[in-house]
């Protein structure tokens, strides 16, 4: 399925046309920003079925979705998304991008689909337990004092 993201204020369009898109500002990068608050290689988006993998490289100016500072998101349509200074909204799809205000633009099985739940298997019970990464996700709002 198509992704792009729609600038907010003044950015440029990108369209996420490849699986994997590296953005930064090296002329080696998939999306390119010509900027110094956008770091060398910035951050890493990955298209999957739906969604849009983030994942921060270590940037000096931080990569934020709907306003919070992340490390690693899984971005959802209509998401916010911040590469340092220049601002985007999520969109999937090749519909304009005022769909939402459109009555024809409602899920296609209309209003009075029956949703039969999770179409996900549920875990097997022999499966390895699962780790939690030593990182967060999403910075702290606070700064934690050293012991």
């Amino acid at each position: 399925m198509p992704a792009r993201l729609v600038p907010i204020a003044d950015a440029p369009p990108v369209a996420l046309t490849k699986d994997v898109t590296l953005v930064g500002r090296t002329e080696d990068c998939d999306v390119r920003f010509d900027h110094k608050s956008v770091s060398k290689l910035h951050c890493l988006l990955v298209k999957t079925d739906g969604l849009i993998l983030l994942r921060d490289l270590g940037s000096t100016n931080g990569t934020r979705v709907n306003g919070q500072r992340v490390r690693r998101a899984a971005l959802l349509p209509n998401d916010l998304l911040a590469i340092a200074a220049f601002r985007y909204q999520l969109k999937f799809g090749d519909v304009p991008d005022d769909s939402e205000d459109r009555p024809d633009a409602a899920d296609p099985a209309g209003p009075d689909a029956e949703d039969d739940g999770p179409d996900e298997k549920p875990l097997d019970p022999r499966s390895p337990p699962l780790r939690l990464n030593a990182l967060p996700d999403a910075y702290p709002d606070k700064p934690k004092k050293p012991k």
